[in-house]
């Protein structure tokens, strides 16, 4: 008996229709990326030592819940919170920072290299003010970084920043870093948030 041959199945246009449906898929599909805050944090130091740091040194800054401020045992509004971390790191108490024009109260921080800012949270904390609280937090360190690099070099902090990033600015980059790390040295941005 003779065999039969059977029916071919024409699969030329298999290839070109699992093509097009990848191509569906793809265009349709939303890759889901995650959006945030970018936000540098400091880098661990490693040390054998205990480091003793007097309460005077440390700023204290509770958040409640209720996104209430609770600034050095005192209800706050965040409108004042900015002056109110300027006078502490700027305040100078022990006399061996120059630079600060602070009112030299030996109750409040020695000098803005050992002051601290402690920012505690609660959960019920909403994301909002957390974050403005930040930013007020670090706005105080701009502004006198602000100050100082004015009285050092005849510019703001922000400017000489901005020329550091500048691929096309005319200057000396190495000078222009060596002044921008001293001025990081005299405000040394020293913000602990614990929740």
């Amino acid at each position: 008996m003779a065999k039969r041959a059977s029916p071919e199945v024409n699969a030329g246009s298999m290839a070109d229709i699992a093509f097009l449906l990848l191509i569906f898929f793809l265009v349709t599909t939303t890759i889901e990326t995650d959006s945030g805050i970018n936000r540098k944090l400091p880098p661990m130091e490693e040390s054998d030592e205990d480091v003793i740091i007097k309460q005077k040194n440390i700023f204290t800054v509770l958040l409640n819940g209720k996104d209430q401020l609770l600034v050095e045992d005192e209800i706050m509004e965040l409108k004042d919170l900015r002056q109110a971390a300027k006078e502490f790191l700027d305040n100078g108490g022990d006399g061996s920072c120059d630079y600060c024009a602070g009112t030299k109260d030996p109750a409040s921080s020695d000098n803005p290299d050992k002051a601290i800012i402690s920012l505690k949270n609660e959960r019920e904390t909403t994301y909002k003010t957390y974050i403005a609280v930040q930013n007020e937090l670090v706005a105080a360190y701009s502004e006198l970084r602000d100050k100082r690099a004015q009285s050092l070099y005849g510019k703001p902090f922000k400017e000489m920043e901005a020329n550091y990033n500048d691929v096309n600015w005319p200057g000396n980059k190495e000078k222009l870093k060596e002044q921008i790390e001293q001025i990081k040295l005299d405000y040394p941005q020293k913000l602990s948030e614990v929740q």
